[in-house]
């Protein structure tokens, strides 16, 4: 059946596939290379460069946010890969805005490049759903990649996220440098603070006062009323204003860890808590009335007012990215401190998002797997990791003498973060740094990555180590499951938090509310994050 599928699937795909699968697989690779692929153990060096004897081309797709371009493809580490090694790459770069339906029809057709990069390309679901499109990787780390099989032993968790619920290894993960531990801080105005003769809040009690402050004494001084203590977050509320009553999801899983054990957050008594605490925001006037029905584009206009500073707190990752030329005005702060006085600060202890799975495949359609690791795993050194990470030792990244790194100034008119981007992977692919290596990496306190690790450190002492995972794996037959359970649940838990904040009525609806998400399937919910969590933890 799945064969007939992809062959509708190829059959429909027409001239989209053409251009996503342009050149896909070794088909490609097999014209341009000649006589090399039937002479490939010939061709093949398993041990120093060139890894090719003879030039070969191999298809790597990566994706993409919005319209980044392939400019990162020109970053010289890559440039002189291609000259050492033999091995000639034909990029193909998708935009993640409609990789979706490319990525559907990409799969459906059974068509594939020989190499994939990525996390946000190929799913867990969508190798678990297609396994006989993806080579093991096992084998071919074994025998080809020594840089990739040192990480593994040295940093056990790149092997937890990378083991598929059959034992076997499908993809291969990463671990960035420099990641900030806490994903989100605090962020408050502090122009505004300053102004009013305020101190920065340490309680939800403090908290709720200053917002007060905010929103009836005219900290921007335009003599209108117009300052919005708290705003909404694309038809929301950020979540992280229930920091200080419940458990930490850094990760957006919509499951925390209770004595060990997966819990869905919405039904928490901390979250019923929280939410009582918001409606109270809410009747103050101290939470925007468009908090859950404004779109992004919305929340910005009001984080970045050409006029004045609005907004007076929310939770991000570094004030620069909401609030533009207002930024200077805000600062970050310690985590509030819950009702029993604790302080929670959510993320993850090996670095926000820093080891993650899914970051590379080699496809079955690759004829060449032996050649696509070796050039793979070159990816797995400290110089080759911050070179695809920020950009090229000799443009982005300056090397001393003194065997230490240090970023470049971007380019007038650029921020320091878009540069990266335009000159390397960035976040997605290959990379492995060592936690020794990390130290020679000197980065400025004052602006980019090493502002967020500034940042970092003002809730890394309340930071909660257990949580639950985001990279867990999952059987066939719990994600044919779990979409439509996660969708169904999600959708009543976002409606009702609405309704509590704005209206109230969270104590009286409490137990329905708890005996509705039974009904909607909570309990199968929990047992399979629960099964997959026991997998994850015993995986080795």
């Amino acid at each position: 059946m799945k064969k007939r599928m992809r062959v509708l699937g190829l059959v429909l795909a027409g001239a989209l596939c053409a251009s996503a699968c342009a050149g896909c697989g070794s088909n490609n690779s097999s014209s341009s290379a000649g006589s090399t692929v039937a002479a490939t153990n010939e061709n093949f060096n398993k041990e120093g460069l060139p890894i090719a004897k003879n030039t070969i081309t191999l298809n790597v797709l990566t994706t993409r946010w919005g319209s980044m371009g392939d400019t990162f493809t020109k970053n010289q580490w890559l440039v002189d890969l291609e000259k050492q090694t033999n091995v000639k790459i034909k990029w193909q770069v998708q935009s993640l805005n409609d990789w979706s339906e490319q990525k559907s029809i990409m799969l459906a057709s059974g068509e594939l490049p020989d190499i994939i990069i990525g996390d946000q390309t190929f799913t867990s679901e969508d190798i678990v759903n297609n396994q006989d499109l993806f080579q093991p990787m096992d084998d071919l780390i074994e025998q080809y990649m020594p840089n990739y099989k040192k990480a593994l032993a040295e940093y056990p968790q790149i092997k937890k996220v990378s083991i598929f619920p059959d034992g076997k290894m499908y993809s291969l993960a990463k671990n960035l440098p420099s990641r900030p531990s806490v994903r989100n801080q605090p962020i408050i105005n502090k122009t505004w603070l300053d102004k009013l003769g305020l101190k920065a809040p340490t309680t939800v009690d403090e908290l709720e006062n200053v917002l007060k402050a905010f929103k009836e004494k005219d900290p921007n001084g335009n003599g209108k009323a117009d300052e919005l203590p708290v705003i909404g977050t694309n038809k929301s509320l950020n979540l992280n204003l229930l920091d200080p009553f419940m458990e930490a999801d850094p990760y957006d899983t919509n499951f925390v860890l209770e004595s060990g054990k997966p819990v869905y957050k919405y039904a928490t008594a901390g979250y019923k808590e929280g939410v009582k605490w918001l409606n109270q925001l809410y009747k103050e006037g101290l939470i925007d009335t468009e908090a859950f029905t404004a779109d992004d584009t919305m929340d910005t206009a009001k984080n970045q007012d050409a006029n004045t500073a609005r907004v007076g707190f929310t939770y991000a990752w570094t004030p620069d990215a909401l609030f533009g030329k207002w930024s200077s005005q805000y600062e970050a702060i310690a985590p509030i401190a819950g009702p029993d006085g604790t302080k929670r600060a959510g993320g993850d202890p090996d670095g926000y998002s820093s080891i993650t799975g899914n970051e590379v495949e080699i496809t079955k359609t690759c004829k060449h797997p032996e050649i696509a690791a070796r050039w793979v795993d070159q990816f797995y050194t400290n110089e080759a990791s911050i070179q695809n990470f920020w950009g090229a030792i000799g443009t982005v990244i300056k090397k001393n003498s003194d065997g230490t790194y240090e970023l470049n100034d971007p380019p007038a008119g650029t921020s320091a973060d878009a540069w990266y981007w335009d000159q390397s992977l960035r976040d997605f692919g290959p990379k492995y740094v060592t936690k020794d290596f990390q130290s020679k990496i000197k980065l400025s306190s004052k602006s980019g990555d090493g502002l967020k690790l500034e940042i970092s450190k003002l809730g890394e002492q309340y930071l909660q180590k257990d949580f639950f995972p985001n990279n867990i794996m999952h059987t066939a037959e719990e994600y044919a499951e779990m979409p439509t359970l996660a969708t169904d649940l999600g959708n009543y838990a976002n409606a009702t938090l609405a309704k509590w904040v704005t209206k109230g009525g969270v104590d009286a609806e409490w137990d329905a509310y708890q005996k509705k998400l039974k009904d909607m399937g909570l309990d199968k919910y929990v047992k399979i994050q629960s099964d997959a969590y026991n997998r994850y933890l015993q995986a080795k």
